[in-house]
């Protein structure tokens, strides 16, 4: 059998944005840099990192649809979204070249979108027999996209859970901010960063802030984000006497994220339900910084209660007031918690550890004997 060595990323342009748009670039580099051949498909041109191969073996470009990828005749493919157009492309691909082919599952946030639950229904009527068939295996990135994946009726034995990475070398210890000083933030810093909107448990912080350290002056509550809520939200922060110790700053460019998170002393991510993906966990332990977290299942798969932040009751006020207060008295914690997220990070999120997941996935796949794999595939009809 020859070696593993081309592999195919398929995404779907439908939801690039908020998923395969940072795993599958991230993921190709690495990939490029254990020595494959990798190429992206469905994503606009550039944004995927890629080898240099323009042209098949017959000397034809090799394209970006199907036909590209039958030309680039990847040894096996990865396409994004468990039902999607990608998955379909991806699976079509695969019957043909008799390759394995992986799915990489998100996971919706919350219930979806309703373009996205519709695409979802779209794909399920039209070709989710047909993927499950196909699909060798599906790596979820976080319990929830697990659920999901065994839900819409992929074998629960092939769904793995890999976390999704983060980039040491971009988000990492030591770093500060331009903005601390330009919104005149003093003391130690309570960060939150996302959108304001319903369902992020924003009340329940700033009150929680107001009860514990809100009306010192060693310590503000940074809220950086946008969205409908903000007018009310900071209103009811006028309203508990707290308005001068919350600052509302708009949404970090990505480039300013690492320096803030660095500025920061804790990490706020009270959300009530699982429409927030905590995509900023990951980041912030990068940078050593200890995370406040609700105590739901996205969130308990990245942080150690008690060890790298803590996990507090989504929504109840009285434990995120009680677990603020604890946070805010225990420096000598707060010092312990940043060092094991720092770790957590090492050893588990960095890009390298988590291609390296999936390159020891791949192998198992592609060396698999055809006869174990058509049992498997047998196993989903």
């Amino acid at each position: 059998m020859n070696s593993l060595r081309r592999i195919a990323l398929v995404v779907n342009p439908f939801t690039l944005r908020v998923k395969g748009g940072q795993h599958a670039p991230a993921l190709a580099r690495e990939l490029l840099g254990h020595g494959y051949s990798v190429r992206g498909f469905g994503a606009p041109e550039g944004l995927i990192p890629r080898s240099g191969e323009e042209l098949d073996e017959q000397g034809r470009p090799i394209g970006t649809g199907l036909g590209g990828i039958l030309r680039f005749r990847p040894d096996l493919i990865v396409a994004y979204d468990a039902l999607s157009p990608a998955a379909f492309q991806g699976a079509r691909a695969a019957r043909s070249l008799k390759v394995p082919l992986v799915l990489v599952e998100a996971g919706f946030a919350g219930d979806g979108h309703w373009w996205e639950r519709f695409l979802r229904r779209v794909g399920e009527r039209l070709w989710g027999r047909f993927v499950r068939h196909q699909a060798r295996r599906v790596v979820a990135l976080d319990p929830v996209a697990q659920a999901q994946a065994v839900h819409e009726g992929f074998d629960a034995e092939r769904v793995v859970k890999l976390p999704s990475g983060v980039s040491l070398d971009v988000y990492r210890p030591g770093l500060s901010s331009s903005q601390v000083g330009a919104h005149s933030i003093h003391g130690r810093i309570l960060l939150y960063v996302g959108r304001l909107t319903t369902g992020r448990g924003l009340e329940v912080l700033i009150e929680a802030f107001a009860r514990t350290v809100g009306q010192r002056s060693d310590w503000s509550l940074v809220l950086a984000g946008d969205g409908p809520e903000r007018a009310r939200l900071r209103a009811h922060a006028g309203r508990l006497g707290i308005g001068s110790r919350v600052h509302w700053l708009n949404r970090p460019r990505k480039e300013e994220l690492p320096g803030l998170m660095g500025a920061a002393t804790l990490l706020a991510v009270p959300a009530l339900d699982d429409s927030v993906r905590g995509k900023q966990i990951p980041r912030a332990m990068a940078c050593g910084l200890p995370v406040l977290a609700s105590r739901l299942p996205r969130f308990e798969y990245l942080v150690e209660d008690n060890e790298s932040g803590l996990l507090v009751d989504a929504g109840d006020l009285a434990a995120w007031t009680a677990a603020l207060g604890r946070a805010a008295a225990a420096p000598e914690s707060r010092k312990r918690w940043g060092l094991r997220a720092r770790q957590i990070a090492e050893e588990r999120l960095a890009w390298p550890v988590v291609a390296r997941g999936f390159e020891k996935l791949f192998l198992e796949l592609y060396e698999e004997p055809a006869e174990k794999a058509v049992e498997v595939q047998a196993c989903t009809e």
